[in-house]
């Protein structure tokens, strides 16, 4: 469980930092934002409930359920994670689902090229070991009680 939680929580934050996408425009034209860049250009650009929606679900629900897991595993036993925060944090996923759309859209459509970049990934990774992590923890007689 503790290397699990660790690469979880060492994934999240490679994740949410590095960029996600690469995308080519017109051949002069490139961005690769972050999870963390794309929820600040979208407050910046006056788009606030989107951010608010994109920062909740990518990056606040995730980051509390990490918290939570380490509390959960290393805290007091009779800590767990609430059942509809982990309902909750599964729609972090959807995030991964949305950037291979873009890509997917993007090389259909003919304007542009884009490619995945390492956050895509590290977000992925962080998701599923927190997936695993959260598994192991109901599962532990300690976490039940």
């Amino acid at each position: 469980m503790p290397p699990i939680l660790f690469l979880a929580s060492v994934c999240f934050a490679f994740g949410i930092a590095l960029p996600l996408i690469h995308v080519e425009r017109l051949f002069f034209f490139t961005d690769e934002p972050s999870l963390v860049g794309m929820v600040a250009a979208l407050w910046a650009g006056g788009d606030w409930l989107l951010a608010a929606t994109v920062g909740l679900f990518s990056i606040a629900f995730p980051a509390m359920k990490l918290a939570l897991l380490h509390n959960a595993a290393y805290g007091r036993p009779e800590t767990a994670v609430p059942g509809w925060f982990r309902m909750l944090s599964n729609w972090s996923m959807l995030d991964v689902l949305l950037v291979a759309l873009v890509i997917f859209a993007a090389k259909t459509s003919g304007l542009a090229t884009a490619f995945t970049k390492p956050g895509l990934w590290f977000f992925a990774a962080s998701v599923l070991l927190t997936a695993t992590a959260s598994a192991l923890v109901k599962r532990t007689p300690s976490a039940a009680s």
